[in-house]
């Protein structure tokens, strides 16, 4: 689940010297998931670990993982790193934004995670976001837009010439899109 390098075992377990006894360290995702999603490294005392958690072992000292945030930590990997700016703590967690497909996932699935992994992290950058409504028995993907993607001037433009030319490249199934969103222009809109 979390590969944790030498150097960051080296690191925690000498952090965790001046903590209480049995203190180890809990990593998690806060809005796990969604374009927002954040990567957390914290200390976890002892009576703070819950029955559901998930616990790792490491040299000297165990990462604990809430069940929420487990599947978003698939193949995240911790570092520490010495260079010329100094050292440095990195946490890489590929699918924070979106849980790891399974091999079998079904076409909805595999929108969903493009939307949600790809299009609308350029969409946060406007105060937008972009969801999967349903896909039509003629492979139209039918979409909901909100924030500032909501009453946007450039929304057809998004839409043609960003999604929908994506997805159709992307999937076989899909032979467009269609926005159902009752856009409505105001303060909240991008453009």
């Amino acid at each position: 689940m979390i590969t944790i390098s030498e150097t960051a075992q080296s690191h925690f377990a000498k952090l965790l010297s001046d903590q209480a006894e049995a203190t180890n360290i809990r990593v998690f995702v806060v809005n796990p998931g969604t374009s927002q999603a954040e990567c957390g490294v914290s200390y976890c005392p002892a009576d703070a670990v819950e029955e559901s958690d998930i616990r790792l072992n490491f040299n000297g000292f165990d990462a604990v993982v809430d069940a929420e945030s487990a599947p978003f930590l698939d193949e995240a990997e911790i570092d520490f790193v010495t260079d010329k700016m100094g050292t440095q703590l990195t946490l890489k967690a590929p699918n924070a934004k979106a849980k790891k497909l399974s091999e079998n996932a079904d076409l909805n699935e595999r929108v969903e995670y493009m939307l949600t992994s790809e299009v609308n992290p350029q969409l946060a950058n406007h105060g937008g976001q972009v969801s999967l409504v349903e896909i039509t028995a003629e492979g139209i993907a039918i979409l909901q837009f909100g924030g500032g993607c909501n009453g946007c001037s450039m929304i057809d433009v998004t839409l043609k010439e960003g999604i929908e030319k994506e997805m159709i490249a992307k999937f076989d199934e899909i032979t467009g899109v269609r926005d159902i969103t009752e856009h409505q222009a105001g303060e909240h809109s991008y453009y």
